[in-house]
């Protein structure tokens, strides 16, 4: 047990919380509107999440694995981050994006002059006043520390992608240098404001067909100089990600984490019929199969049944399609192309912000020049399995066979209740 790994947690009014959504989308409102967020930053924003994130990252791995390249992709990991970020450089950095008058005026007076203390077994220590740290806990926290993380990118050259503090930048094997001083860049960037880099977990994992490693280095706040562990597997924002990108791995520990659940559940009730079943199961057991399915849609058998196995066990009372349909629960493989047609859906009517970039490209072609929906999408060229099998490949021609009065519909709610009806005969099919 070390001191460290504890962090102080705000406890903040409701009335508080209030007027920090206020001030939240305010400053986000100004960030977004004049161009100061940058693009790579997925992290708290609106029409944006760790599935937009992983979904840009993956589609810029597979057109580079598709154009025979082999990627040398480096993952970052702050110390402490959201507790290093220094009060007045953070206003500093707030006034050059053009924050002035009240608006800043209150955000500096919700940072400075906090003071904490520790309590342990009834005995409290002196009051000390805090001088660094967005509030862990609050609502405008996490804006805060992704303004002051904003500039970061500025000047690397190689491809980066952010969700808060979580960083990740690649390039093709044959551009390392490109890639070493980039790190070298941040590493000077982590220095000059003075927010660390944990480099025993920074690691690097070469994706694609395997080639001379490079030894990449990364320096620390102080300047010294450490090599990065090479990996073959990283879990990124709560998905395994492999070094050919098969996802087998996320497959095998979201089948684990549901079956201790599904065990912890038969252990504590001693009865449960269908509808208490039913509830617990999509609450508890099925969320841990279908987090950002999208991203990871497995396409080898083995996994495939691996994943629908756990359905087999929680619902062990009568045949399988039979229970399926008495439970209402449609096959985790129906849920996936479900969830695949409703990512299209979002990023075809453009359901997520102007600024996000659209996997899926519209064909544009209305239906007096070819057959089907005004919303068709072009296959791109493939060569390799890996993009074959990737969301923006494998969902066109499901997507354009689905009729118009489905892919037309006026609201998400309401294309999936029509895409429900539709497909109808594909809910609760095992094959």
């Amino acid at each position: 047990m070390t001191a460290s790994n504890y962090r102080p947690i705000s406890l903040i009014s409701v009335c508080c919380k209030t007027m920090e959504k206020l001030i939240r989308d305010a400053l986000i409102k100004h960030m977004i509107d004049n161009g100061f967020l940058i693009d790579c930053q997925h992290g708290f924003v609106k029409g944006r999440s760790c599935t937009t994130e992983l979904l840009e990252v993956v589609d810029k791995l597979c057109a580079l694995l598709d154009n025979g390249d082999t990627v040398d992709m480096v993952y970052l990991d702050f110390a402490k981050a959201f507790d290093s970020v220094l009060h007045r450089r953070l206003l500093f950095k707030l006034q050059q994006y053009g924050i002035t008058g009240p608006l800043f005026d209150w955000i500096k007076s919700f940072l400075l002059s906090r003071m904490q203390r520790v309590g342990v077994g009834g005995a409290m220590s002196s009051r000390a006043e805090v001088l660094s740290g967005v509030l862990q806990g609050s609502v405008l926290g996490p804006i805060l520390f992704i303004c002051y993380v904003n500039d970061m990118p500025d000047s690397i050259a190689a491809f980066i992608y952010m969700y808060a503090d979580n960083t990740k930048l690649f390039t093709s094997s044959t551009d390392r240098t490109v890639l070493q001083r980039d790190l070298d860049v941040l590493g000077e960037w982590s220095r000059s404001w003075q927010l660390r880099y944990n480099v025993d977990k920074c690691k690097v994992m070469q994706v694609g067909r395997p080639v001379e490693r490079e030894a990449y280095v990364m320096q620390d706040i102080n300047g010294i100089s450490y090599p990065l562990q090479a990996v073959e597997l990283e879990k990124d924002l709560s998905v395994w990600t492999d070094s050919k990108l098969t996802f087998s791995d996320h497959a095998e520990h979201a089948v684990s984490k549901a079956n201790q659940i599904l065990g912890l559940i038969g252990r504590t009730f001693t009865y449960l019929d269908i509808p208490l079943l039913e509830q617990l199961y999509t609450t508890m057991v099925r969320p841990h199969l279908e987090y950002s399915n999208t991203v990871w849609h497995p396409h080898f058998r083995k996994n495939i049944d691996l994943l629908e196995s756990v359905q087999h066990r929680a619902t062990r009372i009568m045949p399988y399609e039979e229970r399926l349909k008495l439970m209402d629960l449609p096959t985790l493989s129906y849920r996936r192309l479900r969830g695949d047609a409703i990512e299209t859906y979002k990023f075809v009517h453009d359901k997520y912000s102007n600024w996000v970039t659209s996997l899926p490209v519209a064909d544009n072609i209305s239906t007096m020049a070819t057959r089907g929906h005004t919303f068709k999408l072009k296959k791109r060229d493939c060569r390799t399995s890996v993009r074959q099998n990737f969301f923006s490949y494998r969902i066109v021609n499901f997507w354009n066979s689905l009729p118009d009065s489905v892919v037309s519909a006026p609201s998400v709610n309401c294309f999936k209740h029509r895409f429900d009806t539709h497909c109808i005969n594909l809910k609760f099919s095992s094959t």
